[in-house]
């Protein structure tokens, strides 16, 4: 199959959604290829804290905004820090007006894809190459043999993106911390202490150079990621396919920490799930190339630890679609107004990120986080 499309958005995620829904809702047609075979081919992950400035706008200008607040965790913006001892230095509750309301990432991700135009997403579409053909279209070839063309090509394709190399050699380097993600299902029922360290909301248990961090999800269940700064040959050397021994070599990086917190691992059902965190340069940014731009954590991934890449992602989705619609026809100038606001809005967030893993994790852990929160 050789196929021509004006707009070509490679990635389902949340970037290439809501760029491809703020498209749709002005009229504009794009075409969005995904790898995953369907919708539900793997679970999203947990809750998101969705800002008031970036991830509601997009929300706002994706017409979506009312169906997401229906959505939303009550409780959930709670925080609470507590030492390796287990004693509780900073709590914070839930009193609605914190702006970062919680809502679970899967049906934030539904909420997206329903307002979308059956035949709009082609998946299983696993992308092998793409390049550049002059006067700024590309073309894509994908393993079932089709190719498409097109006259302005987006990379939402995450962090180990196929069409960053267009624009940028740039490759994710490891930022030095390794996760661990596990989950205690029915906690209150089943782990009533657990639940009660977690609250209703999320937890930061840490220690120079440690971590438990949690949430409370919608369903009851707790969603916990053991983190440790380690050498990033650390998880490779652990096998994860012999749960009770992944359990033990996990806790024996947090030797001496309090049994409630190390019983957020000893409880856990399921897959010990490692993760490596990632992250591209602070300013990472390219010079433009015709046709061709990328949204999201193939622009700017970064830690989690300033909590804005999938709100950064929705809003570069959507400033991307609001810089088309302005334009019309003018498509360089659309993305070169787009890059040009989101290469230092993205810094911005970046370095919040570095500054956030040093604090989670630095010497002063956790007092230099119970500062952050308290302002001093």
């Amino acid at each position: 199959m050789n196929e021509h499309v004006r707009i070509a958005i490679v990635g389902a995620g949340l970037s290439g959604l809501t760029l491809a829904r703020v498209l749709h809702v002005h009229g504009i047609a794009s075409t969005l290829f995904e790898l995953e075979a369907s919708p539900t081919a793997r679970h999203q992950g947990g809750q998101l804290d969705i800002h008031e400035d970036t991830g509601q706008e997009a929300l706002r200008a994706a017409g979506l905004h009312d169906a997401f607040l229906r959505l939303v965790h009550p409780g959930a913006q709670a925080t609470r820090v507590l030492d390796r001892d287990g004693v509780l230095l900073h709590e914070s509750v839930d009193d609605g007006t914190g702006g970062r309301p919680e809502v679970d990432r899967g049906q934030l991700r539904r909420l997206l894809l329903d307002a979308l135009p059956q035949g709009l997403i082609r998946w299983g579409m696993k992308l092998v190459d793409a390049r550049a053909l002059g006067d700024g279209r590309h073309a894509l070839r994908f393993a079932d043999g089709s190719t498409v063309t097109c006259d302005l090509l987006v990379g939402g394709d995450g962090a180990w993106s196929r069409i960053r190399p267009l624009v940028s050699d740039v490759k994710p380097a490891y930022t030095g911390i390794s996760f661990v993600e596990c989950s205690v299902p029915d906690a209150a029922v089943k782990q009533p202490e657990c639940a009660r360290v977690v609250g209703d909301g999320a937890l930061m248990a840490l220690a120079p150079d440690h971590g438990f961090l949690g949430h409370k999800e919608n369903t009851g269940s707790l969603h916990i990621y053991a983190a440790v700064r380690a050498p990033e040959s650390w998880l490779s050397g652990i096998d994860f396919t012999d749960v009770p021994a992944a359990r033990r070599a996990l806790l024996a990086r947090f030797e001496g920490w309090a049994p409630e917190l190390r019983a957020l691992v000893e409880h856990a059902e399921g897959a010990l799930v490692p993760r490596h965190l990632h992250a591209l340069p602070v300013g990472h940014r390219w010079e433009h190339r015709p046709g061709v731009t990328l949204l999201g954590d193939a622009a700017h991934l970064m830690s989690p630890f300033a909590g804005e890449g999938a709100n950064l992602a929705m809003f570069d989705g959507a400033e991307l679609g609001k810089a088309l619609v302005k334009h019309g026809g003018e498509v360089e100038r659309a993305v070169r107004e787009y890059e040009d606001a989101m290469f230092p809005r993205s810094a911005k967030s970046a370095q919040d990120s570095v500054d956030g893993l040093e604090q989670c994790f630095g010497a002063r852990a956790p007092h230099s986080v119970v500062a952050f929160f308290s302002g001093t």
